[in-house]
């Protein structure tokens, strides 16, 4: 006999899945490449200061890690990252080539051997930053992406495709890192060399636009002495965004573009596979992919319509042939060698995995990082996709995550309070994944809803177009809906509802609770709060100019800045709030969150201001973690009259 189901109100249920347990788990392997027949990967690791490790997995199947602590292998380009490794099989080993986050360096390792710098440090701003490096051996040089400051300011900034010599002879020496063209555009990518390497591709894109808005598909020739001649825009434009492009072995060019309003796969400029469903994706880290040629002259891709799969793709016929399996979402990141190709893919019950996939057999399995479950999948929750309507009848795309616990249930007539989680981005999107973030909540009786807002990428260029102008508008509307549907449905208690959010999610949030009186409390996390302050030097240079986009242009429609941020209106928030905050973050300043607390003050709403020293725009230690998680909790059980056991109560201020 199982143990008895005991009758608990709401937010009151025994939980295994503690904080510490959800830290430990955050995170996910990325950045895949093969190595000779090697597969490697980088992997957070929250318990070690949050650095990212590169795995690589032995033939044998075990796993190692390739660098010991400290060693942080993470890129800072654009703020965000890019591909931060390479590596290549020599007589003695693996040669790996790598960025260190903590110096932004460039550095080798030869087999048995410790890491060498090859690129120098500079004082001007924030230095010298490399993403995509690629080895070019026979050159004896590393061609990657160099994003060089050139004042102190955050936009005083250049980035173009460079080569490294592999003899560290650049490491104390700007001057002998090569540029292989001159710099014609604000923003580009690695390059991608041609199979007989005689021709060079890259995307580019300049302000105001955003990568998913419009980038420009280039071409060069690679001339005796390796550098790029004759570079010409083949594809691409301000309305037409190209996200990824690449090599056949043939030598014919494939890229993922939206000129139709989707994201689809062309090749020399053909269609192969004309669905309205995405083969790409917003391009928010330089070396994302979405697709991967094999030799064989197949492609592999991850695509879909929401949520994703892994096929193969036949550009003779158009059919794709999907990977069978229970993954149901796919990273932006591939790798192909011979018939095998390399994934990343997750599912409601699992977290992120290495998966390969045979292109000769259709056989796909976990090879890395494989899912473990911490605790009973009981206590996961068993979530849904739906599509709510909204305002004007638009649809509105959320996955509904209700309470789940096997050994409790809430007394007859009791609706359980709800979450409606913003992501962030804003230009992005939740995946439908085992998240231990969720079932911290959902199992102690909390319900969560992930909202795929009006301007969220998966959905087509249409959906994602709504979000025009109008962020803090369509955001903040298509949250309430679902909140509100969720009430008036009967799922969720309409006086328990609660918004939390980060980054781009921290600014729907707060402007929910500025705006709606949907919310009985909101959870804000490393937000964008003040609009004229973030577009007049009070970001980085990738976003610095995003709101042309998301709000208008400032120098039409600056009234509108001041009209949409939160940080002008918090004195009208009404409902108790959290406020979480890392001092090190340049994307979303601390000093966006202290003049909100200002215009907030002396008002009577309680509400609390937790800071984190050595954390940037996302946590990474777990530590961190766990605190705002715990803190989290116990906003929403003062609020909500819950009674969570063991979690420590947050000191709110009033």
């Amino acid at each position: 006999m199982g143990e008895s189901v005991r009758t608990r109100a709401y937010g009151s249920w025994p939980s295994p899945i503690d904080a510490a347990l959800a830290a430990a788990h955050d995170g996910r392997p990325e950045d895949v490449g093969f190595v000779g027949d090697e597969v490697w990967w980088t992997a957070p690791r929250p318990a070690e200061g949050g650095r990212r490790t590169l795995v690589r997995r032995r033939p044998d199947g075990t796993e190692e890690p390739v660098l010991p602590e400290p060693w942080n292998v993470r890129s800072r380009v654009l703020e965000y990252g890019g591909r931060p490794w390479t590596a290549r099989v020599t007589d003695a080993g693996p040669l790996l080539v790598f960025v260190n986050f903590a110096d932004q360096r460039l550095y080798a390792r030869e087999p048995g051997g410790e890491p060498r710098p090859l690129t120098p440090l500079s004082p001007v701003g924030g230095g010298l930053r490399w993403a995509e490096p690629d080895l070019r051996a026979e050159r004896g040089e590393v061609w990657c992406v160099l994003e060089e400051f050139t004042g102190d300011g955050p936009t005083d900034v250049r980035r173009v495709p460079v080569a490294v010599p592999l003899d560290g002879s650049a490491a104390d020496d700007r001057d002998a890192v090569r540029e292989l063209t001159g710099e014609r555009h604000r923003f580009v990518t690695g390059p991608r060399v041609s199979p007989d390497g005689r021709r060079a591709a890259w995307l580019a894109w300049d302000h105001p636009r955003m990568p998913w808005d419009g980038t420009e598909l280039v071409v060069a020739e690679i001339g005796a002495e390796g550098t790029f001649l004759d570079a010409r825009t083949v594809g691409g434009g301000p309305e037409e965004s190209i996200a990824q492009v690449d090599w056949a072995p043939d030598g014919s060019l494939l890229y993922a573009s939206d000129r139709t309003g989707w994201w689809n796969l062309y090749r020399d400029g053909t269609p192969l596979c004309a669905r309205e469903e995405e083969f790409g994706g917003p391009l928010w880290k330089l070396g994302q992919r979405w697709f991967a040629p094999l030799d064989n002259g197949l492609i592999a891709v991850v695509h879909g319509r929401g949520a994703t799969a892994l096929g193969i793709l036949d550009p003779e016929t158009g059919d794709v042939v999907d990977a069978a399996g229970p993954w149901t979402e796919y990273v932006s990141t591939l790798a192909a060698h011979g018939e095998r190709v390399v994934a990343v893919g997750a599912s409601p019950r699992s977290s992120c995995e290495v998966l390969e996939l045979d292109a000769r057999t259709g056989r796909t399995r976990v090879i890395g990082a494989p899912h473990v479950d911490a605790v009973d999948p009981a206590y996961y929750p068993e979530p849904l996709s739906r599509v709510f309507t909204g305002p004007d009848g638009r649809e509105i795309h959320a996955h509904v995550h209700p309470p789940r616990h096997p050994g409790c249930r809430a007394p007859d007539g009791e609706l359980p309070p709800y979450v409606i989680w913003a992501h962030g981005g804003p230009t992005s999107r939740s995946p439908l994944v085992l998240d231990l973030e969720i079932a911290y909540f959902t199992s102690r009786g909390i319900g969560v809803a992930e909202v795929n807002y009006g301007g969220s990428t998966g959905y087509g260029r249409a959906y994602r177009d709504r979000l025009r102008e109008q962020w803090g508008v369509v955001d903040v509307e298509d949250c309430a809906a679902v909140a509100l549907a969720l009430a008036d449905e009967g799922t969720a208690d309409r006086a328990r509802l609660a918004v939390r959010g980060g980054s781009a999610g921290g600014w729907t949030a707060a402007a929910s609770l500025a705006t709606t009186d949907v919310y009985a409390c909101g959870t804000i996390i490393y937000p964008v709060l003040d609009l004229t302050g973030w577009a007049s030097g009070g970001t980085h240079d990738f976003e610095s100019q995003y709101l042309e986009s998301l709000i208008g242009p400032y120098a039409e429609v600056p009234d509108r800045y001041a009209e949409r941020s939160p940080a002008e209106h918090a004195d009208r928030v009404t409902a108790p709030f959290l406020l979480l905050q890392g001092l090190d973050d340049v994307i979303c300043p601390p000093a966006q969150c202290e003049r909100f607390l200002a215009r907030a003050a002396g008002r009577g709403v309680p509400h609390a201001y937790l800071t984190f020293e050595g954390e940037g725009h996302g946590f990474r230690r777990a530590e961190t973690m766990v605190r705002a998680l715990e803190a989290e909790l116990s906003l929403y059980a003062q609020v909500f009259g819950l009674h969570p056991p063991g979690v420590p109560t947050l000191e709110l201020t009033k």
